[in-house]
């Protein structure tokens, strides 16, 4: 109610100040007009003598009385409207708007006083001629009565219309906030002004200046290419970055990559739930051309599912997209690739493409302002109790069951994650040894091996973790040794009330790109598991200034923490040579591992974006 008799007031003051500028402006337009119209608009007695029609000018005192009779130094609460508005350059729009609103109808009270005054004129002339004295309702009262009535009814008309109009136009301008507003309006001074500063002694605010747009790259659209990527968060991320590049090389415009929501995790998030869409069309507009929809004509011939579909060759190189792909759109206009994960080399590609790649995932691909604004809320939670390490302990149920690791599980739940793995067809591999696979170093490590490999690398038990993960398989059974050792274990849940989580659950990716955000910030990152959350956060880590993520070892630390666990290894040696091993494994500068004909086995390119990053020796930049 406070707000609410504040705007009205606010609004009743802003309507005074334009009706004295409007007026003003009319006088100094040398409009002639009877001094009655002008003054009954301010709701002053008009006296009989004072309805002579004032020609052209006046004199500057009585326009400096004219704006004070107008409560302009009111200036303090008319401004207080703008701070209740979302921005004040739209406030300052819908002041220009109710301008021209009573601008025009301050001209048909003008008109009305000016016939009235010829009227008048011209009924005094008749009874001067005629000898005659008025009695009763002259004529001239009748018509005066009559103009009066139909100029009324023309004024409501055209209150109504231009009010109608006014709100539908700051409705639509308010939608689109800061993509678009009137240049005059920016620069204006600020609400929160000292209370000593005169009304009339503004002076305009210095705004930053926004980044400005890069000009749209001109070129001939050689179709349209839709995309659905698959996967977690970070799988589809790096889709993402690749299908912008393939978008440009082939000169087609790319539709807003659709996301997975039929996956294990089955999040129902749309692009512009995690993404700030806006944001990754127009900082993109110099590369290669983005719509959020089709075509109304295209679109329609997809829903009738007139669309040529297919799934790209995965590890890829960018002759074959030029040789196979770009026919196809050009022949269907419209082309929808189903599976967008790795299908893009990472090697032996033009230098464009690749830096392209890292601008589409550390610049373009912006979280929504709500996800970025919950994670920073987080990271200066942590930041205050001191240097905090983020775990990725990747020792979720989907994980165990994916890749048929039950280290430490019992008998019961290694059934549960045998029949979970069955149920899901798309999981190809079906029968599986545990002990076999977690000796070749392919099994995320377990919290209770995650707990002594922190302690061998002679990390602070005082430290802050915050565990990036989902719920962990097994629960506070299988994380007490964690715990034990170190009694600072955090999680987003535990650092953010129900409230503020309440929009992200059953929202895995979003919950994922909280994570992701924490983790970029970290002092240490801590993968146990190289998934594609670890090796893009890795990348992403190094473009930021190589900041220290740990890269562990598997296969080698396995093999140390069963000797040291059998007792045929002691703490000083197991810990030395944990140290050793992972000496040059704390996110350096490094040169990819190309392996020719192995794509799978060779280094991710979001891992180690070389060609983008500023290394101390040969440098590179990112354009």
């Amino acid at each position: 109610m406070q707000y609410k008799s504040t705007i009205m007031e606010s609004f009743e003051n802003t309507k005074k100040l334009i009706w004295a500028l409007a007026q003003l402006d009319y006088v100094m337009d040398k409009c002639c007009c009877c001094e009655i119209s002008a003054k009954s608009r301010m709701g002053q007695k008009v006296e009989n003598k004072e309805t002579n029609c004032i020609r052209h000018g006046l004199t500057q005192k009585w326009k400096i009385d004219f704006l004070k009779e107008c409560n302009f130094e009111k200036y303090k609460i008319w401004a207080s409207f703008f701070c209740l508005v979302k921005d004040r350059k739209w406030c300052l729009f819908i002041v220009v708007m109710w301008n021209f609103v009573w601008r025009i109808e301050y001209r048909e009270q003008c008109a009305i006083g000016v016939s009235m005054c010829k009227l008048e004129e011209t009924e005094r002339e008749r009874k001067w001629t005629m000898g005659l004295k008025s009695l009763g309702v002259s004529s001239n009262e009748k018509s005066k009565s009559s103009l009066v009535s139909r100029s009324r009814m023309k004024l409501w008309i055209i209150r109504a219309t231009t009010t109608v109009l006014l709100w539908t136009c700051v409705v639509q301008l308010m939608t689109l906030d800061e993509m678009w507003g009137p240049r005059a309006l920016k620069g204006w001074p600020s609400c929160f002004m000292a209370s000593d500063s005169s009304p009339l002694d503004v002076k305009l605010s210095s705004v930053p200046l926004k980044v400005p747009l890069p000009p749209k790259r001109v070129y001939k659209n050689n179709g349209y290419l839709m995309v659905s990527c698959n996967g977690g968060l970070n799988q589809m991320r790096a889709a993402i970055c690749d299908m912008v590049a393939i978008a440009r090389y082939l000169n087609v415009t790319l539709v807003v990559p659709e996301l997975d929501k039929t996956s294990f995790w089955a999040d129902p998030s749309e692009f512009q739930d995690i993404f700030d869409v806006d944001h990754f069309i127009t900082s993109l507009r110099d590369e290669v051309r983005i719509l959020k929809k089709l075509p109304p004509r295209l679109k329609r011939r997809v829903e009738r599912g007139n669309v040529y579909s297919m799934p790209p060759i995965s590890w890829s190189d960018i002759s074959y997209y030029h040789k196979q792909i770009l026919p196809l759109i050009q022949k269907y206009k419209i082309v929808h690739l189903n599976k967008t994960d790795a299908r893009l080399a990472n090697n032996d590609l033009p230098s464009d493409i690749q830096k392209l790649r890292c601008r589409v995932n550390f610049s373009a691909l912006r979280f929504t302002p709500q996800i970025e604004e919950l994670g920073r809320r987080v990271i200066r939670i942590l930041r205050k109790n001191g240097p905090f390490l983020v775990l990725h302990l990747r020792y979720e149920m989907d994980m165990l069951a994916f890749s048929g690791c039950t280290q430490g599980c019992k008998e019961e739940e290694v059934e549960e994650l045998t029949r979970m793995r069955y149920a899901y067809p798309w999981w190809k591999e079906k029968v599986i040894n545990s002990d076999l696979k977690r000796k070749d170093g392919l099994c995320p490590l377990t919290p209770e091996e995650t707990a002594l490999t922190l302690r061998a690398l002679d990390i602070d038990s005082n430290i802050q973790i915050y565990i990036a993960a989902g719920e962990i398989y097994g629960g506070e059974r299988r994380m007490a040794s964690m715990a034990a050792a170190y009694p600072n274990l955090v999680r987003k849940e535990t650092l953010l009330g129900p409230s503020d989580l309440m929009f992200f659950q059953n929202h895995s990716s979003q919950m994922a790109a909280l994570d992701y955000l924490v983790s970029l910030e970290s002092d240490i990152f801590v993968p146990t598991y190289d998934g594609n959350m670890a090796k893009v956060v890795e990348g992403h880590r190094r473009y930021l200034g190589f900041k220290k993520t740990i890269l562990l070892d598997r296969k080698l630390l396995v093999d140390l923490i069963d000797q040291y666990n059998s007792g045929s290894l002691g703490w000083d040696d197991f810990s030395s040579s944990v140290k050793e091993a992972h000496e040059n494994r704390m996110g350096s500068p490094t040169r990819r591992m190309v392996i020719a004909d192995r794509p799978k086995e060779e280094d991710y390119f979001y891992a180690n974006p070389e060609e983008c990053l500023q290394q101390p020796d040969d440098p590179l930049s990112l354009i």
